[in-house]
């Protein structure tokens, strides 16, 4: 019996050590865990968007000095600017002296094409406060290498940029002089002076702006003003050297030299491309730079060491486009000529190639990308639809002074009118909006949308940079569907959609606009096309609106002109009504289509129209 109870005993001792001790080591696996759990906590509370010692940083909070902590994890992300990151716990936690934990994770990195996979591992150590873990802060918890005192810096060397090219293989961006221009206040002994040359750069500047900026700087500390290119500053360099306190200082960026606004612009400190082709084609242009991460020191920036280095960089390549120059040239020329702002794009009609982009003033490419009513022009459209429908060029439509349609009245221009007996070939030369209105039972939102089909409009094509192809929705009203068909109401196209329907009628068929001949997948679309018969009598109604109609601006330039002109009424940004001139066409001889389209004020045939004879002159 008693040898029983010892056996017992020693049985229920043994438990009890089995027990205790199964208790230990899940007690310690639980502490492991916990810790594993607020060091990853840590990792993912980090933001990547924290550059800022000041910043929003939860990480920080996490450590026992929250604001050592936080100054340098601003600082790694600051320098690294990564354009990713990674962290991720990679093991159990262990146990270290003190009582403490280490929990090991891997980071990696993503610093652009010249080091987009940098890794390494490292150890996020804590310890116990409050009942709970708390990360012991010290820098190697953000690599093993960081010290007091020191910091990671992402360093580049970035290729030269590639260059945008024409056709012929000319630079329509490339790397050109500048000059930037700043004040020095303790020089500036005339101020007055000094605002009226910087408002005579007519640059942009801001002059209240910058008197304040001037008034709070330090005598000593220059304000910068503006940077010009160097024809710019060389219109104006007597004006600028004139007065004492502004200087000038030559330097070099990339510049846009020809099509401006389709180009595009690159930011000096960066080398981003910020607008156009340049931001759109920024990587391949950019090429790969030199990268490396070193270990800096935080007061200085001086090196200490590097970390880790690319494979090395890659020039950018060039991006080629159809642009021609010349004709580039002539129709910026064109434009230059005459007060209102507006724009010129121009297509070879028997291959769709994008030979001008003309845009004034030159801030983004609204020759393509700009969205506006295309007024009377796109009558080559709505008598496509008509023709296509079973109208002949001279059935007898009239042509009245008014035409009504739910309490709206519209007219023709200056309220003329033809009489009865108008045919559409005279509706169409004299350009009468009436007819196409009182005759809309002809034309339907199918009709009129099948019809721009067959011109490329409202398709979708993009000619690889955003460019937009137009827009015939559906009709709300029957005042909408009037106004739509004399390329009002909410019809939309652009310079660039518009010379596409020009280029249409020279070449018998719709051919997607290119720019870029190297894109490795050029546009397509399928769909609707127009009768041999058609496209024979738009022909002979565009080259007839040039020889007797409202595009006789055009009758005496070289070559074979066909044109339809068009004026827009819009609303400007107080509400009033104004118009934009338009006119259409091609030349028959050059193998060129182009559109012309000048904003707020005027007529297609008294504006565009001489600005159109303008261009084509200068081509000869």
């Amino acid at each position: 019996m008693g040898a029983k109870q010892v056996r017992i005993a020693g049985g229920v001792a043994l438990v009890g050590v089995l027990l205790a001790g199964a208790l230990f080591w899940l007690l310690r696996g639980d502490d492991g865990d916990a810790a594993a759990q607020r060091a990853g906590e840590f990792l993912a509370a980090w933001p990547e968007d924290v550059s800022e010692e000041d910043g929003d940083n939860p990480a920080a909070e996490l450590t026992d000095d929250p604001e050592a902590a936080a100054s340098l994890m601003a600082s790694v992300t600051r320098n690294l600017a990564a354009d990713g990151r990674e962290l991720t716990v990679s093991g159990e936690s262990r146990e270290v002296e003190g009582g403490d934990r280490e929990v090991p994770y891997t980071a990696t990195w993503d610093l652009g094409p010249g080091l987009p996979d940098w890794s390494y591992e490292a150890n996020v150590r804590l310890t116990r406060a409050d009942g709970g873990w708390t990360v012991r802060w010290e820098p190697a918890v953000l690599h093993p290498e960081l010290t007091d005192g020191t910091t990671l810096v992402r360093q580049e060397d970035r290729p030269d940029r590639a260059p945008v090219l024409a056709a012929g293989g000319e630079e329509l961006a490339g790397v050109g002089r500048v000059w930037s221009l700043s004040i020095w206040p303790a020089q500036l002994t005339d101020p007055d002076a000094a605002w009226e040359a910087v408002d005579g750069l007519d640059a942009g500047v801001d002059i209240e702006a910058l008197q304040t900026r001037v008034e709070e700087a330090d005598e000593d500390q220059a304000v910068p003003v503006v940077t010009l290119r160097d024809a710019d500053y060389e219109e104006h360099r007597d004006a600028v050297e004139a007065v004492e306190g502004l200087q000038t200082a030559e330097g070099s960026r990339t510049l846009a030299h020809e099509a401006r606004g389709l180009v595009g612009a690159v930011d000096a400190g960066s080398g981003e491309g910020t607008s156009g082709l340049q931001a759109l084609h920024d990587a391949e242009l950019t090429g790969v730079p030199t990268t490396e991460v070193v270990l800096a020191d935080r007061e200085t920036g001086a090196a200490v060491t590097t970390l880790a280095a690319g494979e090395g960089g890659a020039p950018g390549e060039p991006l080629r486009t159809t642009i021609d120059v010349e004709v580039q040239r002539a129709a910026e020329e064109a434009l230059a000529d005459q007060d209102q702002d507006g724009s010129i794009a121009a297509i070879r009609p028997s291959t769709g190639e994008v030979l001008a982009l003309a845009d004034q003033p030159a801030d983004y490419a609204r020759s393509a990308q700009g969205q506006y009513a295309p007024g009377s022009g796109f009558k080559i459209v709505t008598t496509a639809a008509l023709l296509e429908g079973g109208t002949a060029a001279d059935d007898v439509l009239g042509c009245a002074q008014f035409a009504e349609v739910d309490g709206r009245e519209f007219h023709n221009q200056n309220e003329f009118e033809l009489g009865d007996d108008t045919t559409l070939r005279e509706a169409f030369v004299r350009s009468c909006n009436t007819t196409f209105i009182e005759h809309r039972d002809k034309v339907g939102h199918d009709e009129l949308a099948r019809a721009a089909e067959a011109f490329g409009v409202g398709t979708g094509w993009e000619a690889g940079f955003g460019a937009f192809s137009g827009r015939v929705p559906e009709f709300e009203s029957d005042t909408d569907h009037a106004a739509s068909l004399i390329g009002q109401g909410r019809v939309e196209a652009g310079p660039l959609a518009m010379a596409g329907v020009a280029a249409t009628v020279a070449a018998g068929e719709f051919r997607v606009p290119v720019l870029l001949p190297d894109a490795s997948e050029p546009e397509t679309t399928d769909g609707e096309t127009l009768s041999e018969e058609t496209v024979e009598t738009l022909r002979t109604l565009m080259r007839e609106a040039v020889t007797g109609g409202t595009a006789s601006a055009l009758s005496g330039v070289p070559g074979t002109a066909h044109a339809k002109t068009g004026t827009a009424e819009v609303a400007d940004g107080d509400g009033e009504i104004t118009t934009n001139a338009w006119i259409v066409g091609y030349d028959a001889d050059n193998d060129l289509a182009f559109a012309v389209m000048l904003l707020d004020g005027g007529s297609g045939g008294s504006h565009a129209g001489p600005v159109a004879a303008a261009f084509l002159d200068s081509l000869g």
